[in-house]
């Protein structure tokens, strides 16, 4: 029978102490915040576009600037900073799967004077229904401001604007959070891009890879390794509130559950055993951190105080129970267990009670989670091949939206529109990161420079 354990994500690696030190490489810099400022009373108009969203057409000129300035971001300048930001909105949009833009290599490059007053006659042929403009500019303390705006083509009006201040190596979250901007305006839904995603990273042969912990932005870009590979650590999780992630460490061949302070460095230990344990979660509150242990031949769940202390025993039935997902309101916890003498998806209370079963429509079911909207669960469906599947929380509407021989462990994206998971090649064994739509349409690889396996998506950056 085999069990899917969780990846997610780790943001930064200090200095620990010498009797928790880990297996970490090279401290992560955590980034300088981002700042948004007031870029005036945007209008609010209606968009006049009629139709499907992935019809809707999408110009992303260079963002322009008052005047070319090396940055440490790009030696070349603000000019050729501007055009890289379009790029990555462009990338970011069109592989969203929902809209059909066009970048700066393809468009003429505005003037800094046309970005808030754009010269229509150059866009009204160009067969988009919405136009983005934007600027780039340094700064006297070195930090780049960034506006970005979203025009209506039809209507000639303005639809919303917004502006950053960001420290020159957090570029790409400017180019992030504009595409949020436009996506969440023209769809109404929480966006996504400006977020992380982590994943085991593996190399080495077959009978004796090598696993490190691995972190990436929502695209891929930036992406760094957490931890050497000379010791084991496992599924971390962020927080809800991104300032700490939980993991499992076996550092000394007994597992150890950690809290890691992402702003101090600061780790505190949790809970320790000798017993096998796996996949720890937060709870939305983040007070709880819910975990599986097996003792004498049985595991169960656990949850404890995300401040550590004693353990509470939340499943106490013959078999294996394990993963846990909880709701977006904290009230219930999805789970997998072969109580029934199969992998099966269950349900519970908070507090461990009300189990009950979820899944009866044949094959196996496992590595539930819970959607950030809390109208799905997405889990792995063992039906010959593993897929990738959703149902609605009764366990009702089942939907299978991959049909690949090894697809495993679903994570949401933050806004719950996409789901990421990691499909194993049948005959070379090579693992990587994929991500499909909700709809089951959009199927895409996910680039990382080596073989990859259980991804983790965190919440939007704040």
């Amino acid at each position: 029978m085999k069990y899917v354990l969780f990846t997610a994500v780790a943001l930064m690696a200090a200095p620990l102490h010498a009797q928790n030190q880990q297996d970490l490489g090279q401290p992560l810099p955590e980034g300088g915040e981002v700042e948004t400022i007031d870029e005036g009373e945007g209008l609010s108009g209606s968009v006049s576009f009629e139709g499907n969203l992935d019809d809707l057409g999408i110009a992303i000129p260079g963002f322009a600037t008052d005047r070319d300035v090396a940055t440490p971001a790009n030696a070349s300048g603000t000019a050729a900073l501007g055009k890289e930001l379009a790029r990555v909105i462009t990338s970011d949009l069109r592989n969203n799967g929902l809209f059909k833009p066009t970048g700066p290599d393809a468009l003429p490059q505005p003037g800094f004077s046309e970005i808030t007053a754009p010269n229509w006659p150059t866009w009204s042929n160009r067969g988009a229904e919405m136009l983005v403009h934007g600027y780039v500019r340094g700064r006297s303390d070195d930090r780049l401001t960034v506006g970005c705006y979203l025009y209506d083509m039809a209507l000639q009006q303005e639809l919303v604007r917004e502006g950053w201040v960001v420290q020159p190596a957090d570029w790409r979250r400017a180019a992030h959070k504009c595409a949020d901007l436009i996506y969440s305006r023209l769809t109404g839904e929480s966006p996504f891009f400006d977020s992380r995603i982590a994943y085991i990273a593996e190399t080495g042969p077959k009978d004796n890879r090598t696993k490190r912990l691995a972190i990436m932005d929502s695209d891929g870009a930036n992406h760094r390794f957490i931890t050497t590979g000379r010791s084991t650590a496992l599924t971390p999780r962020y927080s809800p509130d991104y300032k700490q992630l939980v993991y499992l460490s076996y550092v000394d061949g007994n597992p150890r559950i950690y809290v890691y302070d992402i702003g101090t460095g600061r780790q505190t230990l949790i809970t320790q055993s000798s017993n096998p344990t796996f996949a720890p979660r937060w709870s939305p509150d983040g007070r709880w951190i819910l975990y599986s242990m097996a003792v004498g031949g049985n595991t169960d769940i656990y949850r404890v105080s995300a401040r550590g202390g004693e353990s509470q025993r939340l499943t106490d039935t013959p078999g294996i129970d394990i993963g846990g997902s909880y709701s977006p309101d904290g009230s219930q916890i999805v789970f997998e267990s072969d109580r029934s003498g199969s992998q099966q998806i269950y349900i519970m209370n908070a507090d461990g009670t009300g189990q009950r079963r979820l899944s009866f429509f044949g094959g196996r079911a496992a590595t539930p989670e819970w959607s950030p909207r809390g109208d799905q669960i997405a889990f792995t469906h063992i039906a010959g091949n593993f897929n990738i599947a959703v149902m609605s929380p009764n366990g009702r509407n089942l939907r299978t939206l991959t049909n690949g021989w090894q697809d495993e462990a679903p994570t949401w994206a933050p806004n719950g529109r996409i789901i990421q998971f990691f499909r194993t090649e049948r005959n070379s064994g090579k693992t990587g990161l994929w991500q499909v739509d909700l709809t089951g349409d959009n199927l895409r690889r996910l680039p990382t420079p080596v073989d990859a396996s259980d991804p983790a998506w965190g919440p939007i950056l704040p």
